[in-house]
């Protein structure tokens, strides 16, 4: 099959689509969608990524005429793969095209399958972590409506870890806690824990109010009693301590100390920077 083929096709569809349907018989729309979805077929093989995608999205407005909604929101979806080679903004807009006909028929648990397909262009892609967000907040409660627990969480702690990110810590904190306290009873999950209490802990004390950050140690403690033991309590309570006291040697010595038993993650040190800086120094942390 040629690209040649392909575009032969795509003129017979755009006569069948703008025909008058006495001159062909049958359903004309229906004849044009599946020209269009050859020939879009056709252009994914040859790599020709914008192409196919426009070609499956012409099928896919095709689908609406006939008010197959289903088929088209899938082949949306697949125009949106095509898209996603070459152009990720009209990824997300064949996606959005898609997940509209999705949430219109009540299908919330594809919708943000697929939200969370347009938030990870986003991160990926697009390098825009507001946007990201955005989206991979309304995919979690897209998923905590169908109660999909576990993927609500996994797309909230993206939520946390990047508003985080951008300086939104209040945010940040009341989704690591939000998902902190939903695993509490479950023993599966129960092991990260220490690790969602240490990431909202560290944002505490990123957003300037020691006292705040203390209480919420302390919360965390009584949340689950194994926690005060662990060597992520350890570490919050002697940065906290380094702060109130103004003391960035110290500060820096229990980082160090903290990072050659758990070695600290991209995220983490960023955020420790932040906090050093804050008690007066600007150099790198270790």
């Amino acid at each position: 099959m040629s690209e040649r083929e392909a575009q032969e096709l795509i003129a017979k569809a755009d006569k069948k689509a703008t025909s008058s349907s006495w001159l062909f018989g049958g359903n004309k729309y229906e004849e044009a969608a599946e020209l269009y979805t050859k020939a879009g077929n056709i252009y994914k093989m040859a790599k020709r990524w914008k192409e196919s995608g426009d070609t499956f999205c012409k099928a896919a407005d095709m689908q609406l005429k006939m008010n197959e909604k289903d088929e088209a929101a899938n082949t949306f979806i697949n125009a949106s793969k095509s898209y996603r080679k070459s152009s990720p903004q009209e990824a997300i807009l064949s996606l959005e095209n898609a997940i509209q006909i999705l949430t219109e028929r009540g299908r919330f648990q594809s919708a943000a399958k697929h939200q969370e397909d347009i938030a990870s262009i986003y991160e990926s892609e697009l390098i825009d972590l507001d946007q990201a967000m955005r989206a991979y907040e309304v995919a979690a409660d897209w998923y905590a409506g169908e109660s999909s627990t576990a993927l609500s969480h996994k797309c909230m702690l993206k939520v946390a870890t990047f508003a985080a990110q951008l300086g939104q810590y209040d945010k940040a904190i009341e989704k690591f806690e939000l998902v902190a306290s939903a695993s509490l009873d479950n023993q599966l999950m129960k092991w990260s824990l220490k690790e969602y209490f240490l990431k909202a802990g560290l944002c505490h004390i990123a957003s300037g109010d020691s006292v705040t950050a203390h209480n919420a140690v302390n919360r965390y403690c009584e949340m689950d009693v194994t926690f005060g033991s662990t060597r992520e309590c350890q570490f919050l309570q002697s940065i906290l301590t380094a702060v109130d006291n103004s003391d960035v040697g110290q500060f820096t010595g229990s980082v160090v100390e903290f990072d050659q038993l758990s070695k600290l993650d991209n995220w983490k040190t960023k955020i420790l920077l932040e906090i050093k800086n804050s008690i007066g120094e600007e150099s790198s942390l270790i």
